[in-house]
């Protein structure tokens, strides 16, 4: 489990960074698929023999890689604020017809915040249950229950 959550949490941590620089609306996307990712490559590496185990060990393994996509969202979050900038928004709501109004850039920095707080946390939970749905899938697929055959019948002669 935590090969799976330290190979993930930088996976996570990469591929955050770069949808977070085009939109961050686009990062719960990339949580989906690398959060049951990391759980299923938990089931790979742990091999937990009851369905339970292999739950819980899927969901620690996305909630663990849950954490790079956190930093690569407050990252990426950084390198975006920084390019664009209150003035850059401002200039693209104009554009788009909007009036900002007022004191626009401590709006900016609030709401610039308060959504990478909101999708940092978004993106974990997104992680550790997609983790733990990897981590079922894993075992549905490779722990069958075989059930031994019945002993033979040996006839006295």
């Amino acid at each position: 489990m935590k090969k799976s959550a330290l190979i993930f949490a930088l996976v996570a941590f990469v591929l955050i960074i770069g949808v977070s620089l085009i939109t961050p609306l686009c990062t719960p996307c990339m949580a989906i698929l690398v959060g049951a990712a990391a759980g299923y490559l938990a089931g790979v590496f742990d091999k937990p023999i009851t369905k339970p185990a292999a739950v819980k060990a899927g969901a620690l393994a996305g909630l663990l890689a849950g954490i790079g996509a956190i930093l690569g969202q407050i990252v990426g979050s950084i390198i975006n604020s920084a390019t664009v900038g209150p003035e850059g928004a401002e200039q693209l709501m104009r554009q788009f017809g909007l009036n900002t109004g007022g004191d626009y850039a401590t709006s900016y920095w609030i709401a610039m915040v308060a959504s990478t707080l909101c999708f940092g946390l978004l993106n974990l939970a997104i992680m550790a249950g997609m983790g733990a749905l990897g981590g079922m899938l894993w075992n549905s697929f490779n722990n069958k229950t075989v059930t031994p055959p019945p002993p033979p019948v040996i006839i006295n002669q």
